[in-house]
């Protein structure tokens, strides 16, 4: 009986020692199977360069094409700089007489407080092509640039709308209607006074003068008697009366640039103009209110030297449209004397006004002797 026990256990013995010889050949084989597939990796990584470097110049040609593209669009875009927008017609003349400054004059663009400098001939520089000094008093030239160029003159005209208006004494207080016809067609401007829009014909003279309110002063021409053509044949009659020989008027607002002046022209029309009280006073208001469509809207001053304690001023007015530049001309008063200042021409948002401060501060350094020795009276 003890030898079938013994005989079981010798059969397990030996069947577990089998089995544990059958598992090592399996692991040895996993082994091998792991050895034999490094080589395959190897291969694999081996051919991935030769992929890689095929991808390579079709990369390269890629990207040289993109690199192509840009390059094309860019010298598109650098094309298209140098040629710049489409050349515009301008009437403006050059400033051949400042050709010698025109550098340091350059620098005074967008300046509203560059400070005083003078050129060789002790003359100070100005960014206006065009000027006219003038003592209105005394009639002596205190400065003078291209007097006698004739310019287009922007809203500088509506100083002679104003006295054609107030020559034919129509009553101010007649009610005036803006409509389709007062909507700028010729340059696209725009305006607050909306079709519709009544006013009386005061509050429509005070609006063209000092906020440059070209509906304004084309509603104050249709309402002439005969109509616009009339009222800009009294303008050319007022200013051959007037001696303006360089002057000619097409409008009643100075959106035509067929409108033109020269300086010396435009200081008779500033003195002309300091004759009337009502263009004094409205051209140097700082602002004004007015009901629109039942708002009150406030319209202010083209001309921001009538609000500086700094100066004086009898009489106002600026224009601007691109064949003009930048225009301002005014009866200001030094050392108690008149003196008509004509800027015209000029570049740059700040310098017509800042031309103005330096002839100010040039005269009062270079020519206060002449100023104080001018005969003492009153004036416009």
């Amino acid at each position: 009986m003890k030898v079938r026990p013994l005989i079981a256990a010798i059969a397990a013995m030996f069947a577990l020692q089998s089995g544990l010889v059958t598992a090592a050949p399996k692991a040895s084989g996993k082994a091998a199977t792991s050895k034999v597939a490094k080589p395959a990796v190897k291969k694999a990584a081996a051919k991935a360069p030769v992929r890689k470097a095929a991808a390579k110049p079709a990369q390269k040609k890629a990207v040289a094409a993109k690199s192509a593209t840009r390059g094309a669009k860019a010298a598109s875009r650098a094309s298209a700089r140098a040629k710049g927008p489409a050349m515009r017609v301008s009437l403006r003349k050059p400033a051949v007489a400042a050709a010698a400054i025109a550098a340091p004059a350059a620098a005074l663009a967008d300046e509203p407080d560059t400070p005083l400098a003078l050129d060789g001939s002790g003359m100070p520089v100005l960014g206006s092509s065009a000027f006219y000094v003038i003592n209105q008093r005394t009639g002596e030239v205190l400065l003078e640039r291209n007097a006698t160029e004739v310019l287009p003159i922007a809203s500088i005209t509506k100083l002679m709308t104003a006295m054609v208006v107030l020559d034919a004494g129509l009553g101010l207080s007649e009610p005036i209607v803006i409509n389709e016809a007062d909507i700028d067609q010729l340059k696209g401007t725009g305006s607050r006074l909306a079709l519709g829009t009544t006013l009386s014909r005061e509050e429509m003279l005070q609006l063209a003068l000092m906020s440059s309110e070209n509906r304004a002063a084309s509603s104050l021409a249709r309402h002439y008697p005969g109509g616009e053509e009339a009222f800009v044949e009294a303008m050319n009659v007022k200013a051959r009366l007037l001696g303006l020989w360089n002057t000619r008027f097409h409008d009643s607002t100075g959106l035509n640039p067929a409108n033109v002046s020269s300086p010396r022209d435009l200081a008779k029309l500033v003195a002309a103009s300091a004759s009337y009280p009502l263009i004094r006073e409205f051209s140097t208001a700082h602002e004004r209110y007015v009901p629109v469509h039942g708002r009150m809207l406030r319209f202010g001053n083209t001309n921001s030297l009538v609000r500086s304690p700094e100066w004086t001023i009898s009489v106002s007015k600026t224009g601007y449209i691109s064949e003009a530049g930048r225009c301002l001309v005014m009866q200001t008063w030094l050392h108690q004397q008149p003196v008509v200042m004509v800027l015209m021409d000029s570049y740059g948002r700040y310098t017509r006004t800042a031309d103005a401060k330096r002839v100010r501060k040039w005269l009062e350094q270079t020519a206060i002797q002449r100023l104080a020795a001018a005969p003492q009276g009153a004036g416009g």
